[in-house]
């Protein structure tokens, strides 16, 4: 019998695994071990002695799914290595829990426009958050990339993400309105910092402070920028490989949710140009 502090030999030998054989980063162990540990410790026995029903049983108080299928995804993952470490003689491996697709939310142009426009342009605050939305939308960033960059990451109408999701780094293009605002906002900036983003005491801008913004003026997520820079693309006709790399996804099926927003602008062309829809 465990207490609830204690883990499992072989569940400490998976953290270790992860931890130094896959170099995963601190976020992604924690994850890993909050979700394993709980189960686990809520078992009382290593989690390599548990059945599947019990397993279940106890995932099943988890009413939102997405939350279900991570858990799920540790639990796969750590019987994955126990199977190849020969800790166990069976394979177990859980079906994830079914989960309707949603469509992602998105803005238009106008919608972000209306939105950027009520900025004080007359204040280097301003400034920065007008230049922070146009420059989210012009090249569809995480917020985690864009919070990290430097000035020296701008080279023209070219953006270098170097702190990309599974550190790939990759090459944007940024529109003109976008490096002007940019390049405005750090003229009346009067802090000097390395990192483009700075808070009001000239410190690098945070998360929350990021998000606080483009909430304030969009009443959205800084991530709904990025779904319209990609929305924007799709109905532009762009290619959905090219839309995949300067989005930094690393599998095209990640991409292909904004597959029916282009399936959507042709049928609404059809619509309005072809001679028998009308």
């Amino acid at each position: 019998m465990m207490n609830s502090s204690q883990l499992s030999n072989e569940l400490e030998a998976f953290l270790e695994y992860i931890s130094i054989n896959k170099a995963l980063n601190k976020k992604s162990i924690a994850a890993y071990k909050s979700d394993l540990l709980s189960i686990e410790s809520e078992y009382k026995n290593p989690l390599i002695t548990i059945d599947s029903k019990r397993l279940l049983n106890i995932l099943s108080k988890y009413e939102n799914k997405r939350t279900l299928n991570r858990k799920l995804s540790s639990v796969n993952t750590f019987f994955d290595f126990c199977y190849k470490n020969e800790f166990i003689d069976e394979k177990t491996k859980l079906k994830s829990a079914k989960i309707p697709k949603l469509l992602p939310k998105f803005l238009s142009l106008e919608q972000i426009m209306a939105g950027a426009n009520l900025c004080d342009k007359g204040s280097w605050l301003g400034c920065r958050d007008y230049a922070l939305i146009l420059f989210l939308y012009a090249t569809g960033v995480r917020i985690s990339e864009c919070l990290e960059l430097k000035k020296e990451d701008i080279d023209g109408e070219w953006l270098l993400v170097r702190h990309a999701k599974g550190d790939k780094e990759r090459v944007v293009p940024i529109a003109k309105v976008a490096t002007e605002a940019i390049s405005c906002y750090l003229d009346e900036s009067k802090y000097e910092n390395d990192f483009i983003w700075c808070n009001y005491k000239g410190k690098k801008l945070s998360r929350i402070s990021a998000y606080k913004i483009i909430k304030k003026y969009l009443g959205v997520s800084p991530h709904v920028l990025r779904h319209s820079y990609a929305t924007s693309l799709i109905t532009g006709g762009a290619d959905l490989r090219v839309v995949q790399e300067l989005l930094g996804h690393a599998s095209l099926l990640t991409t292909q949710i904004y597959t029916h927003i282009q399936k959507q602008h042709l049928s609404e062309t059809v619509q309005a140009c072809h001679p028998f829809a009308k």
